[in-house]
């Protein structure tokens, strides 16, 4: 993909209402951008049913969950969940007897860790171990599924599935300076990328990330066919990063934050929404703006490129309710600071030389570097420092906006989707904000 292919347009179309049936492939944990998916499927009266990726014995041995943790489950989704185990990736899985590729690994420590060396063969024998074991339970789950679905309905099925690190203690030592660090605490995500722990991590993030997406098309191909026979229609939506269109210099310009790891991966899943497309199956992968959540917050400087969608917010016509929001970052801040200081801090940022040379579509994703850290992490820092609290922080407010617009966009573009590749920028979610709040 030579450039982006941002949705510049508020969507209005929608095929979806009572008796349809919304799939979320990938259990709910917590306020995510799923969340405004299901507000949308709710509004329009369709069944809302869910999966789950099981939980783990104290021996790592995988299992469905138990009533009380059913019943936990299906009260935060809102509906109903069927109880197989769905947990992507390999990590944890292996020929009986033998060490799991996380055991492998965690014999890794700071020191060794780039020079260690794994047995590739046997990797592969637990990715197929793993794979075999995903999509068995997607057939069990699609039988279920099937006599859920009424002919002539039609399905909508959101992939969620995304992560894919080994727990171990070395990874988190590791993540800290790659994702965090500065100075003497720099860590280049390079050294990272070449290093068998590296490689792992990469497999395991196509598996959880990526082909989920293949097998939850490839598993349910027996019940697209009915529906479609009788009537109905099937859709298939993921949640991608690549990037984001935001204010820049008072145009909209790609940028991204540098190193996402899971780069990869997220490429990988465009590839396969192309494939599926390519074979008339309206699949389409969205490419949403950074946020905050509590698997971000890792990524320290990922939270940068939120600010600018205040100044979207007025340019896209926000009037009162752009003022609001920006009265609501206002009261965040510590006395004596403003929220105009703040927003020329980003400018600065992003003017400087060194972002400039990250704003690379093609190179995507592009490594670290040190100066990158001292300008990014040393932004962000500076930024949450002008805050009252780190518990309350103009970002929360963001993210939070940004949830609310991508729901309605993604749902009704999904009804009539213009390709299998979209990005939802600054603009489009500023315009779908101010609409639903005008």
């Amino acid at each position: 993909m030579k450039a982006p292919i941002p949705l510049r347009n508020v969507p209005q179309s929608n095929i979806f209402r009572k008796g349809d049936v919304f799939v979320l492939f990938g259990e709910l944990f917590g306020r995510g951008y799923a969340n405004g998916l299901i507000n949308e499927a709710r509004k329009a009266g369709m069944t809302i049913v869910g999966v789950t990726v099981g939980r783990r014995n104290e021996d790592n041995t995988l299992r469905a969950l138990t009533a009380e943790e059913l019943a936990t489950a299906e009260a935060n989704l809102g509906g109903r969940i069927i109880n197989v185990p769905l947990m992507a990736g390999f990590d944890l899985d292996a020929p009986a007897g033998t060490p799991t590729p996380t055991d492998m690994v965690a014999e890794m420590t700071l020191k060794t860790w780039q020079d260690d060396k794994l047995d590739w063969a046997h990797i592969e024998k637990c990715r197929e171990i793993g794979v075999k074991r995903f999509k068995d339970s997607v057939a069990k789950v699609m039988a279920e599924l099937d006599g859920m679905i009424p002919d002539g309905a039609n399905a909508f099925f959101a992939h969620t599935m995304a992560g894919g690190i080994p727990k171990t203690k070395v990874f988190l030592a590791i993540a800290n300076r790659i994702y965090k660090g500065r100075g003497e605490r720099f860590q280049s995500s390079r050294s990272l990328l070449d290093s068998d722990l590296g490689k792992l991590i990469l497999k395991n993030f196509d598996e959880v990330t990526a082909n989920t997406f293949q097998y939850l098309i490839e598993g349910s191909a027996a019940i697209r066919a009915r529906l479609e026979k009788s009537g109905g229609q099937v859709r298939y939506t993921a949640y991608g990063y690549h990037g984001t269109e935001i204010l820049i210099g008072g145009s909209y310009q790609w940028q991204t934050y540098t190193n996402y790891t899971q780069g990869y991966a997220k490429m990988r899943l465009e590839q396969h929404a192309e494939q599926a497309w390519a074979q008339g199956i309206k699949a389409t992968v969205y490419n949403c703006p950074e946020i905050r959540t509590n698997s971000s917050d890792i990524f320290v400087g990922v939270e940068l490129s939120l600010f600018p969608l205040l100044k979207a917010l007025k340019q896209e016509g926000g009037g009162a309710w752009a003022e609001a929001q920006w009265q609501a970052c206002r009261e965040v801040l510590l006395e004596g600071e403003s929220l105009e200081n703040l927003l020329q801090k980003i400018d600065d940022y992003n003017d400087s030389e060194v972002m400039k040379g990250f704003r690379n579509f093609e190179a995507w994703p592009m490594d670290n570097t040190a100066d990158l850290a001292e300008v990014m992490i040393g932004t962000s820092e500076a930024i949450t420092k002008m805050h009252k609290s780190r518990d309350a922080l103009v970002t929360d407010v963001l993210s939070a906006l940004v949830l609310e617009g991508t729901g309605p966009l993604m749902f009704h573009e999904t009804s009539k989707p213009a390709g299998p590749v979209l990005w939802l920028s600054h603009d489009v979610i500023a315009k779908q904000l101010n609409q639903m709040h005008a």
